[in-house]
């Protein structure tokens, strides 16, 4: 029995060993749990953290069409360089109108018919005359023929001795009598032929086509109305059918007070303000001044073209123009009119002027065409809408992209 108890105390489980085994374990958790925590609290305390600004809204500009840097204003109308009222060649009744006010016109398109019945029996009479014409040539031709026969048999008889000078000498007259008809005849068919061109341009002038490309702006006949290329001196013939407007010829005419015509120079910037779109600036330019003056008004006329045309621009609205000095560099975009900031929102950053943009919660830097800043305020003509809300105070390090914190 004393052999045995070796190998029972040998199957004894240690518990003291577990114990310690056991506690190393959690302790190991509790570590780890604790640097999670310690992890996360930093990344609390040292997260990025939004920046207090305070806000302006960028307002829209009013006032016309001047703007800070402008030498001079002046006021005119939008006039097309290519507009005209169709009318005919002819005088005659109008039997249809293919067009209505505001439609878009191809060059070459049909726009109207006027009553053809004379012209076209006119032409039938010319070109019956030219086939009679074509068919006496062609009997003189054979009379011709005929005559030169006789003419050559005459010869050989004479010159047997059977015929007589006399009978020569009447061939021989035949003979040039028809070979001068035959160049009469000839020219009637040349004549009649140009008398059937004549007849059918006739029938075509019956037919009015569009000079050019275009929008028609008004109607000016019906049908049923006589209409005639002449004034008919008060009665009621009408002069044209439409009046068709070339679009892409838009530009502006302004007169200038002769005494501030030299501000002015060919291909100078300039500003222009519709009065049916005020907020609307659309950027031009000189295209050069008429050079004549006007004695009664003491004006020069001047013409500006658009640098991009627009739908909403339409011929004879009236414009107000600032011509811009040399030392404005930006102009603002067809899309947007100029707008005012409050001067402290404009930053330079190398060469450029920028402003911060919050959209969010986040801040947007974004370049801007300036004009000038007057006061507290500063004239910003691209770059930037109406309504949208710009840093006016913040750190001097605002990055790009930074998160912000409004503050009011």
């Amino acid at each position: 029995m004393a052999s045995d108890k070796p190998s029972l105390e040998g199957l004894r489980i240690d518990r003291a060993e577990e114990k310690r085994t056991s506690g190393g374990g959690r302790w190991w958790i509790a570590l780890l749990v604790v640097a999670v925590v310690g992890a996360g609290v930093a990344w609390w305390l040292l997260r990025p953290r939004p920046v207090p600004v305070r806000t302006a809204a960028a307002a829209a500009r009013s006032g016309g069409a001047a703007t800070a840097g402008t030498v001079l204003d002046a006021s005119g109308y939008v006039t097309a360089r290519r507009a005209a009222t169709v009318s005919s060649k002819i005088t005659g009744k109008v039997v249809d109108v293919l067009v209505e006010e505001g439609m878009e016109i191809r060059e070459g398109q049909v726009l109207a018919h006027l009553d053809d019945s004379t012209p076209r029996k006119t032409l039938s009479l010319a070109e019956s005359q030219l086939l009679s014409a074509r068919r006496n040539l062609t009997e003189t031709e054979v009379r011709l023929r005929q005559a030169k026969l006789n003419q050559d048999r005459m010869k050989r008889l004479k010159a047997q001795g059977i015929s007589t000078q006399a009978d020569l000498d009447a061939a021989d007259a035949d003979a040039a009598s028809f070979a001068a008809r035959l160049e009469v005849g000839r020219q009637d068919v040349e004549v009649a032929g140009r008398q059937v061109v004549l007849r059918r341009q006739d029938v075509d002038d019956t037919v009015i086509r569009a000079p050019f490309s275009g929008i028609a702006v008004t109607k000016d006949a019906q049908p049923g109305e006589m209409i005639s290329p002449i004034s008919a001196g008060g009665g009621f013939t009408r002069t044209g059918i439409c009046t068709l407007v070339d679009m892409k010829s838009l530009e502006i005419d302004v007169d200038v007070n002769e005494s501030n015509i030299n501000r002015v120079t060919p291909g100078q910037r300039a500003m222009a303000t519709l009065n049916a779109y005020p907020e609307w600036q659309i950027p031009c330019h000189v295209i050069m001044p008429v050079p004549t003056a006007d004695r009664q008004k003491a004006t020069v006329k001047v013409r500006l073209g658009f640098e991009q045309l627009d739908p909403r621009i339409l011929p004879d609205m009236g414009v107000k123009v600032a011509f811009l000095g040399a030392q404005t560099e930006h102009q603002p975009t067809a899309s947007r009119a100029a707008v005012t900031v409050p001067r402290a929102a404009v930053r330079r950053v190398g060469d450029k002027d920028v402003v911060f943009v919050v959209r969010e919660g986040v801040v947007e830097r974004r370049a801007i065409g300036l004009s000038a800043a007057t006061g507290d305020e500063a004239v910003v003509l691209s770059g930037l809408a109406a309504g949208e809300r710009v840093v006016i105070e913040g750190p001097v390090d605002l990055k790009d992209g930074d998160k912000v914190a409004v503050k009011d």
